[in-house]
């Protein structure tokens, strides 16, 4: 390694040493007047001009004193004769950000140029991967496994276990009167009259369940397949549509609205209950 490249490692790690230590003097050292940075946040066009660069970090340094990491994992350096560059990764994030990720990483370009024998910062590139794609592909399999569950606690007749997954200010069209059931008091007196009406086997489950989610809000939809045994020992079988919306909720997902229904025979307006896939 020459002199100019671990002149400048040294001068990155100082760098993210006064961020991790609230430093904002540390922080604005060895860079130019005319420094450009590309940040995470806006604006779209970046930071331009030293004043610019320090109104950015007031926020960030407050956030990073109350819990969040600015860890340097890895750094390249390549210099010149006056001109240079590094590229770094960083964990940065709070400590439940990284429990929950922990290979979450900031990336981190640094352009450098020489003046009067110093190396000075003049323009710095942050930015995290985006991720969104594989979250959500992990969000539709955890709604599919909330939906599991209540199958699963419908045949066990769990009536807690069916309420796990429901937020508390969630709304429910359901099959019968009234126009809509508010609270999950009403959502559980709903499901409690309906296991309790069947004196043996109950089950239901969702005909090709389809999900869709985008950050922290999700839907589902599918037939619903409901079977239960009646007093006289007779197994009824009926079939309905269902919407569900869900919001993610520290500690999983949580069912906001429900929509079930019947589809109407027009020529009589009444429920046409009997109908199959």
């Amino acid at each position: 390694m020459s002199g100019d490249e671990q002149e400048i490692r040294d001068l990155i790690e100082r760098w993210v040493a006064a961020v991790s230590a609230g430093d904002l003097e540390g922080v604005l050292a060895d860079h130019a007047e005319d420094i450009v940075m590309f940040d995470v946040p806006p604006p779209r066009e970046g930071v331009r001009g030293y004043a610019a660069y320090r109104d950015t970090w007031p926020g960030f340094l407050s956030w990073q004193q109350h819990g969040g990491c600015f860890e340097l994992t890895s750094l390249e350096v390549t210099a010149g004769e006056d001109i240079a560059f590094a590229h770094a990764l960083l964990r940065c994030g709070t400590t439940d950000e990284l429990a929950r990720d922990p290979d979450h990483r900031l990336r981190l370009t640094v352009g450098l140029r020489k003046e009067g024998g110093r190396w000075l910062v003049s323009h710095e590139h942050h930015s995290f991967p985006d991720t969104a794609g594989e979250r959500d592909a992990a969000a539709v399999d955890e709604v599919r496994a909330v939906h599991e569950q209540w199958f699963a606690d419908t045949a066990a007749k769990d009536l807690d276990g069916l309420m796990a997954h429901v937020a508390a200010d969630v709304v429910s069209y359901e099959h019968e009167a009234p126009l809509q059931y508010v609270g999950i008091e009403a959502v559980r007196e709903v499901c409690r009259t309906g296991l309790e009406a069947t004196a043996g086997a109950v089950g239901w489950t969702v005909l090709e369940l389809q999900v869709l989610a985008q950050g922290d809000l999700a839907v589902a939809w599918g037939l619903n397949q409901m079977e239960g045994q009646g007093p006289d020992g007779v197994t009824a079988l009926s079939w309905s549509r269902g919407t569900r919306v869900f919001r993610r909720i520290e500690g999983g997902w949580a069912m906001v609205h429900q929509h079930v229904s019947y589809p109407y025979d027009p020529r009589t307006g009444q429920a046409a209950t009997g109908l199959r896939p």
